[in-house]
């Protein structure tokens, strides 16, 4: 491709490093770590296999560099719901809806990296697959964080259970990922979101439901 020419003097061009990173993160994020392959990132990158390993080191480092240029782009409505000056329930129903909404994005692939980055990772792969646990369990920590916020100000029951209500919506966000991977609508992910957030007893009396 054009920008992996060399120009006069031998010297390979220089290139936009969010760029080239952003064609690889939705790569890996289409195809999962083992799936992508160093020519489909060639091909995608612009770049030849030596500017990519003289940038990146190696397919993991490429894939680590990745996964924090997903966390700075395309979590944004996570760490807004969660820091907004609302709620705990809105809390809670802005992050559903909007995993909803990121999950299913037209042009992006479908659902969220930290969840189908590794999915049957082998043995060789073990690596990456904890650091997208990683990833994942910091999430969670965050909406407990939140949850436990919204419990010291009175929001929330006393005998909430705080990490089991975060691991419940951390797994929900977790199916919506997958079942946009297979393919679900923005409103099919809104319904998911909703009925979690409407569910008789636990939800309700945790003040996670309200109205849209």
């Amino acid at each position: 491709m054009e920008s992996s020419d060399k120009p006069r003097g031998g010297r390979p061009r220089a290139f936009d490093p969010d760029r080239v990173l952003d064609a690889a993160m939705h790569l890996f994020w289409e195809h999962g770590y083992e799936a992508t392959s160093l020519a489909m990132l060639r091909e995608a990158m612009g770049l030849t296999p030596p500017q990519i390993y003289n940038a990146f080191t190696d397919k993991e480092t490429l894939f680590r560099k990745a996964l924090k240029r997903y966390h700075e782009t395309e979590i944004g409505f996570a760490l807004e719901a969660l820091s907004a000056p609302v709620s705990t329930g809105e809390a809670m129903r802005r992050l559903l809806l909007g995993a909803a909404e990121a999950y299913s994005r037209p042009g992006k692939p479908g659902g969220c990296l930290f969840v189908s980055g590794a999915l049957a990772a082998s043995p060789q792969a073990q690596a990456i697959a904890d650091e997208l646990k990683a990833y994942r369990k910091a999430s969670e920590a965050a909406i407990a964080a939140r949850l436990a916020k919204g419990k010291a100000e009175g929001e929330l029951p006393e005998n909430l259970a705080v990490e089991g209500f975060a691991k419940y919506i951390a797994g929900v966000m977790n199916g919506m990922s997958i079942q946009a991977r297979d393919g679900a609508s923005v409103e099919e992910l809104r319904v998911m979101a909703r009925t979690a957030l409407a569910l008789p007893g636990e939800g309700q009396n945790q003040g996670t439901s309200s109205k849209e």
